[in-house]
């Protein structure tokens, strides 16, 4: 069983900034990568960026790419996603979630996620 709680959602200006944290809890955490996703008003939700964590490895959608900035903290079991030069089209929930280790399905797809935080909102203003 995995936890996940996100925090540091907001409200900003086009070109700002805001860093999302996902904290993890459980004794099975160890066996799992973590991925962000958002869910705009009236849209399906999308892949925003993962991280294989332990490797460093990173993914992220082509809208966030140079952007947003994924990465971990293992020591606190936290993942973070640094949000940088902000855009009124990534208003959205963003939930964070938890992809076991041995799974083979691609890194873009939720259902790819077994667990899954309560999300957080961001608003970007234009």
């Amino acid at each position: 069983q995995v936890q996940l709680v996100e925090s540091g959602g907001g409200s900003v200006q086009a070109g700002g900034s805001l860093r999302l944290s996902c904290a993890a809890s459980g004794r099975t955490f160890s066996g799992y990568d973590m991925g962000w996703f958002r869910q705009a008003p009236g849209k399906e939700r999308e892949f925003v960026a993962a991280i294989r964590r332990g490797a460093g490895s990173t993914y992220y959608a082509d809208s966030v790419k140079g952007r947003f900035i994924i990465s971990e903290d293992n020591a606190k079991n936290t993942v973070y996603l640094q949000m940088n030069s902000l855009k009124p089209e990534d208003t959205a929930v963003y939930y964070c979630a938890a992809k076991s280790k041995i799974s083979s399905s691609s890194w873009y797809n939720d259902f790819a996620y077994g667990y899954w935080g309560q999300g957080t909102r961001v608003t970007v203003s234009s």
